[in-house]
C-alpha cells in the first residue's frame, strides 16, 4: 500500500447517508458530545438528531424496551444537532460533535462463510497460503472442480453431504467448506465491545497486510433475549493474506484498531421494516481510490446460505447468553477479484480509499482506509462510559 498522507475527506450530507424512506424509519444514532465529553443515545428525526440519553443511557438499554421504536419517534429529548453538522466533523476529532457507531455495550459477533461465492474465495485464500500471486491459478482450479455444485445447497442437508464427498475425492475439502455447507455456522467475536467506528471515521487495515478488501455486510442488532430489534450496515475488513496463512490467525486478521465499522444508524424493526425486509436487502459497495480507481460491487441477502434467524440461534441460546445484547455481522457475498496493482494479484486496498457501503433501506456507511497503526487510538471503553454516565447523572 502507499503511505498514508494528507488526503481530502469524503463529503457527507444527510441526503447521502439517510435511508431513502427515512421519514418512515425509526433510526437510532450515537453522538459524541464535547460538552459532556462522552456519547449520547440519539434519535434521527428528519435532518436533525435528538439526544435521548436522559431517557435511555445506552443503546443496549433502549433495545431492551418493547416501546423502543415509539420512544425513538416521539420521546422528548435534550440537545439537538443538525445531521449535516455531525457528518461534517473532522475524523477523529473530540472537540466537535460527530457520529459514532450506533451500538455501545453489545458484543460484536460475526458469521463467516455464509455465501457460496465468498466461500470459494476463502478456500482460495487457504490454498494459496495467503499469496495473492497464486490466486488466479488456484481460482481456476477450484472453479473447474466445484462448478455450480454448491449453488442452492442448504447447509447440513444430504445434498451438502454429497458435495462434501465430491470435494474430498478431488482433494479440495477445506475447513471453510465445513462451516459453509456443514451443519454448524462459523460465528466468532469480531471486535471488543465499544471498539467499532461509525460513518465518516477512518477504518483501519493492518500495515503488514498486502492482500485485503472490504466486507460489506448487514448487521443484526439483537437484545438480551435473542430478539432481533434492528439492522444496520457493517464493514468486517478482511486481511486475506494473513487469514489465508492460517485460520488460527483469524484474530490477527480481524481484530485491529478501527478495523470494524458499523452504521450509519440502527433501523429498528417495525410494521414497515421487518425481518422479511432484511432478508430481501440489497447491498452496494463502492471504493474510490485517490488515484481515480473505482470499484463497484453489489450483493443481495436473498443469496445467503443460512437464514438470518439460524445465525442468531447459533449465537444466542441455552449455550450462550448476552446480557447486554449483541451485534451480528451476517457475512458477505462480495469478494473482489479484479486486478488492481498487478496482473493476477486481484484487489487490495490503497491507503486513502473511500469505502461506501449502502442499502436503500439502511442508508450509507462511509469510511476512509488508513493503517490501523495510524487510526485514532481507541481509548473510550466500558469503564470510561460508566464513569461518564454516572458523572452526568443519567444512570
Amino acid at each position: 500500500m502507499e503511505s498514508a498522507a494528507a488526503r481530502p475527506r469524503p463529503v457527507l450530507t444527510a441526503g447521502s447517508v439517510l435511508p431513502e424512506d427515512a421519514d418512515r424509519a425509526a433510526l437510532v444514532a450515537r453522538v459524541h458530545h464535547p460538552e459532556c465529553d462522552g456519547p449520547c443515545v440519539a434519535a434521527v428525526r428528519g435532518e436533525h438528531v435528538v439526544d435521548l440519553t436522559a431517557v435511555v443511557p445506552t443503546v443496549s438499554d433502549l433495545l431492551e424496551r418493547d416501546d423502543a421504536a415509539a420512544l425513538v419517534r416521539e420521546a422528548d429529548g435534550g440537545h439537538t444537532w443538525r445531521l449535516d453538522e455531525l457528518l461534517g466533523a473532522p475524523a477523529g476529532s473530540h472537540d466537535v460533535p460527530h457520529l459514532l457507531a450506533p451500538i455501545d455495550l453489545q458484543v460484536i459477533k460475526a458469521a463467516g462463510v455464509t455465501f457460496a461465492r465468498s466461500l470459494l474465495e476463502r478456500v482460495i485464500e487457504e490454498r494459496t497460503g495467503g499469496d495473492p500471486a497464486q490466486a488466479a491459478r488456484v481460482r481456476a482450479r477450484v472453479r473447474q472442480v466445484v462448478g455450480g455444485a454448491l449453488d442452492g445447497i442448504r447447509p447440513g442437508s444430504p445434498e451438502a453431504d454429497k458435495a462434501k464427498e465430491l470435494l474430498v475425492a478431488e482433494g479440495l475439502w477445506s475447513q471453510y467448506l465445513e462451516v459453509g455447507i456443514g451443519p454448524d455456522p462459523e460465528v466468532f467475536t469480531k471486535a471488543p465491545v465499544m471498539s467499532a467506528v461509525g460513518t465518516g471515521a477512518d477504518i483501519g487495515v493492518l500495515g503488514a497486510s498486502v492482500w485485503n478488501n472490504p466486507e460489506p455486510e448487514v448487521v443484526l442488532v439483537v437484545d438480551s433475549r435473542g430478539r432481533v430489534r434492528g439492522a444496520t450496515l457493517g464493514n468486517d475488513v478482511n486481511l486475506r493474506d494473513i487469514e489465508g496463512r492460517s485460520a488460527l490467525l483469524l484474530s490477527r486478521a480481524k481484530d485491529n484498531n478501527a478495523s470494524c465499522a458499523i452504521g450509519p444508524f440502527i433501523r429498528l424493526l417495525d410494521d414497515g421494516f421487518d425481518l422479511d425486509t432484511v432478508r430481501e436487502l440489497d447491498i452496494d459497495l463502492r471504493v474510490d481510490g485517490m488515484d481515480g480507481y473505482v470499484l463497484h460491487g453489489s450483493s443481495s441477502m436473498r443469496e445467503i446460505s443460512r437464514d438470518i434467524l439460524d445465525l442468531v440461534t447459533a449465537t444466542h441460546g441455552p449455550h450462550h447468553q448476552y446480557p447486554d445484547g449483541f451485534a451480528l455481522f451476517t457475512g458477505t457475498l462480495f469478494t473482489p477479484t479484479e486486478d488492481r496493482q498487478a496482473p493476477g494479484a486481484g484487489f487490495t486496498h490503497e491507503y486513502g480509499d473511500v469505502v461506501r457501503i449502502s442499502s436503500p433501506r439502511l442508508g450509507a456507511l462511509v469510511n476512509t482506509v488508513v493503517p490501523s497503526e495510524q487510526a485514532t487510538p481507541w481509548t473510550f471503553g466500558v469503564r470510561a462510559l460508566m464513569r461518564n454516565l454516572a458523572r452526568r447523572g443519567v444512570l
